[in-house]
């Protein structure tokens, strides 16, 4: 099986404010289609959330806060996955909590060094 990492984006300020019981019924929602993924044994690793702040780092050493506060969507965090294809990873991804507040999921094949 190949691995698969799952790009989550977001954007936040459509998001607004959310009570503790949202948040909470939101992590249950993540918490579930990942341990399906787990179930099927096709989880990797869940990966994490990725904090809002950020440095870029551009060709010669030119550094810049970020990342890429030129757009909307920030970078909300990863998982990876296993699949024989990227239709199957795709289908994996399908369940994603993240696309029910307009965010996006990037599949992408790892491949191996």
């Amino acid at each position: 099986m190949k691995e698969f990492l799952f790009v989550f984006r977001a954007d936040f300020s459509k998001m607004g404010e959310r009570s503790p019981e949202q948040l909470q019924a939101s992590m249950k929602k993540w918490m579930d289609w990942i341990s399906g993924i787990a179930a099927q044994n096709k989880l990797v690793d869940r990966g994490n959330r990725l904090e809002p702040a950020g440095k870029v780092l551009r060709p010669d050493n030119i550094v810049t806060d970020g990342p890429f506060t030129e757009i909307k969507e920030t970078l909300a965090g990863y998982t990876i996955v296993k699949a024989d294809t990227l239709e199957e990873a795709t289908e994996l991804a399908k369940g994603c909590p993240v696309l029910e507040t307009g965010g996006n999921v990037e599949i992408r094949e790892i491949g191996k060094m």
